[in-house]
């Protein structure tokens, strides 16, 4: 035991020594970024204000901080799509702010309403812009050095390269080399001759599919910005046989950019002529639209031309610009609203709002105008309205459609009068009906009066206070009417970065080599070789189509005739036998087992093995 513990001491002592010994060797070995410790107690120097903003800089510019800014801006897109946004739906933002009252205060001061135009989204946006500028700038400049130098030249050795052939020709080496600049050259290789070699190389697209698709990231978030900065978009509800204009005050609700000018508004009109929607009438598809289309005459400019056109779901229809999409539909009853005196106050056609696909509505009908009790003092009317295109009957459950086309249209109305509160100046909803400062008009049981109409029938009011007629149905479009100039950019930025990222994940880039040489024997040696960027199987496929090509140029030279063997010599006769040696009877001296030739002392067989 002692002996073997000095042996491990000792190779112990001789590591340590050569460790010592190749030390710095084994730093300058090493890729692992080297420690500067200083001699002295003194601490490390401290790093200047531009050591500070390099050292940023080129956190900023890695690819690794891109794809996280890059994640981290698709991970902040989630609560915009998830939570109401101001700049879509003040009416859904109030809505979500009314049921949830614990949550608010935290959604607002982290800006979760206005998840686009938040601080926190606007530095994730600008940082991952100005790494992807760093990014670029740098590597565009290596590109074209690269496409501007020659092909590397030949290694000494192409045996070590993953692919690789050769074969000899009769033809000249400059012949050969001539040869396979035509060949590299008619596959679309750069290609370029330095001594007794030919250097070729391809796939360069590769990388250029990589700057694309990085600057049409690029482009993507520029056409973003300035889509958000310069948009316009703005609702309008029409009702069959209405128009609307494009100017501020004609838009039910309206948004736009920060640096958008209400002058760029394009000048054009359109009228609803007629919606026409059909659906399934059975099987389990009931109540599908088939068709879902505005008919509309529209006029392009202050004095343009009439136009006829049918606007569908996806399909715009596009003025100077401006895309008019069809995003709602619903109906209106047409009520006419007479006073105790018999004479109309009122004759409109009043959209209700749709609660289910069935196109249940609900809403308002609101007489601000016109009207005086049987004293002959003004005062305002207001109807609570609930409507069903498709009526299942009386005594057939709750009053809800039973499919969305005109079948059997039922108006349920309860009656109010007083003050609708529209006078205060304070915006009120136009689909709701607000009964604070109204009284109920009550029937012979002094319960509220009500009644469900079906076309050309009326409810009277008590007191001989006049009474409201359902006349019939019209159908309303609601359309949206956008301007954002990023569209197009954004949709060539997306299809360029699909194509860039397809150039970078399947373009290899390769090199070729030919080298032609004359052997001792006065024969060409031609030896080709390839290497990839990337481990890739085609490879050697393409390597070996290039030298079948280049072998129809120089063929492979014929194999030189073997020479023939000698004869085997005859039998010679028995030598005479020797006295018998020491070793004992029947062995010889310098023979081998055969006794054909004399036995090298190197190749005689170990004592003890095998004959």
């Amino acid at each position: 035991m002692s002996k073997a513990n000095s042996t491990e001491t000792r190779q112990h002592e001789d590591e340590r020594a050569q460790g010592s010994a190749h030390g710095a060797a084994g730093d300058r070995l090493s890729t692992a970024p080297r420690e500067e410790r200083p001699d002295t107690g003194a601490g490390v120097p401290a790093m200047s204000v531009t050591g500070w903003v390099r050292w940023f800089w080129r956190q900023l510019t890695s690819m690794r901080v891109a794809l996280i800014l890059l994640f981290l801006l698709s991970l902040g897109a989630i609560p915009g799509s998830l939570i109401p946004q101001t700049s879509v739906d003040d009416m859904k933002v109030q809505a979500f702010k009314d049921q949830h009252t614990t949550l608010t205060p935290v959604y607002e001061k982290l800006q979760l309403f206005d998840v686009y135009s938040s601080v926190w989204f606007s530095a994730i946006y600008i940082l991952l812009f100005v790494s992807l500028i760093g990014c670029i700038v740098p590597r565009t400049g290596q590109f074209v050095g690269q496409l501007r130098s020659r092909p590397p030249g030949a290694p000494k050795r192409l045996t070590r390269l993953p692919a690789y052939t050769t074969w000899r020709t009769d033809a000249e080496p400059e012949a050969v080399r001539a040869a396979a600049l035509a060949v590299l050259r008619k596959r679309r290789f750069r290609t370029d001759e330095a001594g007794d070699a030919v250097a070729a190389e391809k796939g360069y697209l590769r990388e250029a599919g990589n700057l694309v698709f990085h600057i049409a990231l690029i482009v993507m978030l520029v056409a973003f910005a300035s889509g958000q900065l310069f948009k316009s978009e703005g609702g309008k509800l029409v009702v069959e046989g209405d128009g609307f204009s494009n100017t501020l005050t004609q838009y039910d609700d309206f948004r736009s950019g920060s640096l958008y000018d209400s002058d760029s508004l394009a000048p054009f009109s359109f009228v609803l002529d007629d919606f026409v929607g059909t659906y399934e009438k059975s099987g389990p598809q009931r109540g599908t639209p088939r068709t879902f289309e505005a008919r509309v005459t529209y006029t392009e400019g202050a004095e343009g031309a009439e136009r006829k056109g049918v606007i569908k779901v996806n399909e715009p229809l596009v003025v100077d610009g401006t895309k008019v999409y069809l995003i709602a539909h619903g109906y209106a009853p047409v009520v006419t609203v007479r006073d105790g005196k018999g004479e109309v106050v009122s004759r409109s056609a009043v959209p209700l709002l749709p609660i289910d696909n069935n196109i249940t509505s609900s809403g308002a009908i609101k007489v601000m105008d016109g009207y005086k009790d049987k004293k002959g003092v003004k005062t305002q009317l207001g109807f609570k309205a609930f409507f069903v295109p498709t009526f299942a009957g009386h005594g057939q459950g709750q009053m809800f459609s039973q499919f969305p086309g005109l079948d059997f249209p039922v108006l349920a109305l309860s009656a109010y009068h007083g003050s609708l509160g529209v006078d205060s100046g304070l915006a009120q909803n136009v689909y709701q009906l607000d009964t604070s400062k109204m009284k109920e008009f009550k029937d012979k049981d002094g319960e509220l009066l009500k009644k469900l109409l079906t076309p050309g029938e009326k409810l009277e009011l008590s007191g001989g206070a006049g009474s409201i007629t359902f006349e019939g149905v019209e159908e309303w479009a609601s359309f949206q009417i956008s301007q954002q100039p990023g569209n197009g950019w954004a949709l060539g930025g997306a299809v360029a970065a699909i194509a860039g990222l397809a150039g970078s994940l399947f373009i290899q880039r390769r090199r070729v080599w030919v080298r032609a040489v004359r052997g001792a024997d006065g024969v060409t040696v031609v030896e080709m070789a390839g290497l990839g960027r990337s481990e890739s199987a085609k490879l050697p496929e393409e390597l070996g189509d290039l030298s079948a090509a280049l072998v129809t140029t120089v063929p492979v030279a014929p194999a030189a005739p073997e020479e023939p063997e000698e004869p085997e010599s005859r039998e010679k006769p028995d030598a005479p036998e020797k006295p018998d040696a020491p070793g004992g009877p029947g062995t010889t001296d310098a023979t081998n087992e055969a006794g054909s030739r004399p036995v090298h002392p190197a190749e005689a067989p170990a004592e003890g093995a095998e004959k």
